[in-house]
């Protein structure tokens, strides 16, 4: 296994990981801004209040983006899977 081979190997292991953790990221970080947004608007400063709609966005976008996400996955580990061969020998 060669040294660009490795390095490629990483570059897609991480790219795959980005896509995976991308939606859920997204969401946690426009629900925080909302949340954020109003409570600036209204003066509650309350820390519990930001983290129970943070929670229930990336639940709803793991529900609505999870076959997307698992697909993704399988994917790159299948691939990976098929390559063995190749890395080897």
């Amino acid at each position: 296994m060669t040294p660009t081979a490795v390095v490629d190997l990483g570059r897609q292991a991480v790219e795959v990981a980005l896509m995976v953790s991308a939606p859920m990221l997204l969401a946690a970080v426009v629900t925080g801004l909302v949340v954020s947004i109003f409570q600036a608007a209204t003066q509650i400063n309350e820390m519990t209040l930001s983290f129970v709609p943070k929670v229930v966005a990336m639940f709803v976008t793991l529900v609505v983006a999870g076959p997307w996400l698992l697909t993704v996955m399988t994917d790159f580990i299948r691939r990976l899977f098929e390559s063995i061969p190749t890395m080897i020998g």
